[in-house]
């Protein structure tokens, strides 16, 4: 149920979980297979969002290992990759300029984690330019790491999919990159940042990052950083797309982000130097909004994906474990 968080309601602390402790997805029982667990891209059988789960962040700027710290306070990366598991990893190389891309430590944490879980395969994939990934230092850190770099050509429609999206309410149909159905277990890795149109960025539009950019643009109506019809239909879309594509976790950078001249920068920066782990896309946004001083109640894309029943957005429901 949507509310007004005070501050105090909205940083909330707890005592460090253990795995057993942890409650969201299901732990994986078999390589690459969560007991009961959607596949990677398909309709969504969630419904809204049932009792806590738990947001972990980790403050500080050793950005390895408060990386790793994050994700052990879920419960550890062995939670959501099993040895043999294929990983696709979907970070946000858009442009070089700080605060606009996925910081590459984080990348080269999330990849070593998955090394040590027994992944079999690890790769970053994406439709950015492989200079992209080039000049943020982020394929650097992914081969460091022994991942691989997974680069679809954004002018090849034949690489990507139709998919369904019966529940949507703008959106019918998306066009999903056919790569992503080599893999069992998907990390969303965005940075959270300033948006020109819906005023931001987090876990749940960095999808658009596997969907076709030719399918993108239909999200993107005339004058869709002033019209507010035309930024209702970015951010139903938005929501819309997240009810067919399921990550098993995700690790958001909120180190170093702008809050304006957003998605591309360069703009005003601030430094909360977090990094926040969950497996609720919708409760992970509801945190992130408050990074940026928002409330999560007016960011359409947050709130039209819990009413899609994609995740939590009232976060006096969330188990908040900060360190």
């Amino acid at each position: 149920m949507p509310s007004n968080l005070s501050r105090r309601d909205f940083v909330k602390k707890s005592a460090v979980v253990g795995a057993s402790s942890v409650l969201g997805a299901g732990v994986l029982t078999q390589p690459g297979q969560i007991s009961g667990k959607l596949p990677l891209v398909g309709p969504s059988h969630v419904g809204q969002s049932q009792g806590p789960n738990t947001i972990s962040a980790v403050t500080g700027t050793d950005y390895i290992d408060n990386t790793i710290a994050a994700v052990q306070q879920l419960g550890g990366m062995g939670r959501f990759v099993t040895e043999g598991s294929r990983v696709a990893v979907l970070a946000n190389p858009q442009r070089p300029n700080p605060g606009a891309f996925t910081r590459p430590d984080i990348v080269r944490a999330v990849i070593r984690m998955c090394r040590d879980a027994g992944a079999d395969r690890v790769s970053c994939i994406s439709w950015q330019s492989e200079q992209s990934w080039e000049n943020t230092g982020t394929a650097e850190a992914v081969r460091a790491e022994g991942g691989e770099l997974q680069i679809v050509n954004m002018r090849d429609e034949s690489l990507f999919k139709p998919v369904p999206v019966p529940s949507g309410v703008a959106l019918t149909e998306a066009r999903v990159m056919k790569a992503l159905d080599d893999f069992d277990v998907l990390i969303d890795l965005p940075i959270t940042k300033d948006h020109a149109g819906n005023k931001f960025t987090g876990t749940l539009k960095n999808l658009m990052g596997l969907n076709s950019p030719v399918s993108n643009r239909t999200f993107h109506m005339e004058n869709w950083t002033t019209d507010i019809n035309a930024i209702t239909h970015l951010d139903q879309c938005i929501a819309d797309l997240n009810t067919i594509i399921h990550p098993d976790l995700c690790v958001v950078d909120a180190t170093e982000l702008i809050t304006t001249n957003g998605p591309f920068g360069p703009g005003e920066l601030i430094r909360p130097e977090k990094i926040i782990a969950g497996t609720d896309r919708v409760a992970v946004d509801a945190y992130c909004c408050g990074i940026l001083g928002l409330n999560p109640n007016d960011i359409m894309t947050v709130t039209m994906s819990h009413e899609h029943g994609l995740g939590e957005i009232d976060l006096r429901n969330v188990n908040i474990v900060e360190a």
